[in-house]
């Protein structure tokens, strides 16, 4: 299955789980995944929370940032895949210059 970002149109999730600025996503959903291209400006981020049911993959494709993982901070740049585990909690953050884009995948 071919999944195509470029017909999918693109919401704009202001102050996305308590973040600063908004958070420009493209998201294909399902019953099981939300498969999502997102896009953070500088200085956007999308707020701590916890993933109780299930875990996320981001993936970075652009950009650079800064993901809080539970009581750590890691960074972000392009080819960098950040994982939160089912219980754990994280933010990320565009802590650079560019738009942070990357793929986020959700169960």
């Amino acid at each position: 299955m071919i999944i195509d970002f470029e017909k999918i149109a693109e919401q704009t999730l202001e102050n996305f789980k308590g973040g600063e600025k908004a958070v420009c996503a493209k998201m294909y959903v399902d019953d099981l995944h939300r498969i999502m291209m997102l896009k953070l400006e500088p200085g956007a981020s999308i707020g701590m929370h916890t993933h109780d049911t299930g875990s996320e993959i981001a993936y970075i494709l652009h950009g650079t940032g800064t993901a809080l993982y539970d009581d750590g901070e890691e960074p972000l740049s392009p080819g960098i895949c950040h994982y939160c585990p089912k219980g754990h909690s994280h933010s990320i953050r565009n802590t650079g210059t560019e738009d942070l884009i990357f793929y986020a995948v959700v169960d």
